[in-house]
């Protein structure tokens, strides 16, 4: 799935290499999937972006908004997949959920993997909707200083027991981050996945912030996770290292054997010495 430091990626580099191309046909998907959020039917979607200009890209959290000039914006949202630009028609995948052909002949194509939204909307009106509507501050924006940080995770705290896996990933507390980032500053932080932030002290939490940020700045200054693909279809350079491939080989810090556990939807890889 695509976070924050990725879809960062993407979008500077669809600013460098889609800007200004015109569309020359827009095809919705050539193959059914239940879990891609669509918000328009296929004609009306065709009809709508055909001779529109690429704007500029904005960042929201796990969204990626793009402006088709005038007067739209396309989103992609909560996705997993790839998202490449073609520098030639035959490149095309077989199977895509979203195609736009350029009138240079290049074209984006879009595979989800798991689930993800494609949605085309008149710009401004993306930012109705769930999830986007009233974003929080995300570690990439400059409002997410340390002060906001313990502001945040006290409000947090005081609606009761809320672990540290929670506070990173769920209810949007912190958007952008998902699952498997949170994996690698749990570990950098050395906290448990179940650490209840209530019993967290403030050098702790600070520690916390600076991580979460240290974390999505060094993924996105390596091109992403290596399990991720750019616009270009290039792997990321970031190495994570709390993941599956790593239970039960010694951990990086202290030589332990690393451990896995399901809690909250999914899976946690972690420490039992260094993460308690």
């Amino acid at each position: 799935m695509f976070e924050i430091s990725e879809l960062k990626v993407i979008a500077e580099q669809m600013e460098c290499s889609l800007q200004g191309k015109v569309i020359a046909s827009g095809v919705m998907g050539n193959s059914p999937h239940k879990f891609v959020w669509y918000n328009r039917k296929g004609e009306e979607y065709a009809s709508l972006v055909k001779g529109k200009r690429i704007g500029a890209t904005h960042l929201m959290g796990r969204w990626l908004g793009l402006d088709l000039e005038p007067g739209y914006r396309f989103v992609f949202g909560e996705m997993g997949g790839k998202i490449l630009l073609h520098p030639e028609a035959g490149e095309i995948p077989k199977k895509y959920h979203l195609l736009l052909n350029f009138t240079d002949g290049t074209a984006l194509s879009v595979v989800i993997g798991l689930w993800g939204g494609l949605e085309l909307y008149e710009a401004g009106e993306e930012l109705k909707r769930d999830y986007i509507r009233d974003m929080a501050p995300t570690p990439l924006d400059p409002a997410f200083s340390r002060e906001y940080f313990m502001e945040l995770v006290q409000k947090a705290a005081q609606k009761g027991k809320r672990s540290v896996k929670s506070l990173l990933t769920q209810e949007q507390t912190l958007p952008g981050l998902g699952n498997s980032v949170a994996q690698e500053i749990m570990f950098r932080a050395r906290l448990n996945p179940k650490r209840n932030i209530q019993e967290l002290g403030e050098p702790e939490l600070l520690l916390l912030h600076d991580i979460i940020l240290q974390v999505v700045n060094e993924i996105i200054a390596k091109g992403g996770r290596s399990d991720e693909m750019d616009l270009y279809g290039k792997a990321g350079g970031y190495q994570r290292l709390m993941h599956s491939k790593a239970v039960g080989k010694p951990c990086p810090a202290c030589g332990t054997a690393v451990q896995s556990m399901q809690y909250l939807g999914g899976a946690c890889y972690f420490c039992p010495s260094c993460q308690k």
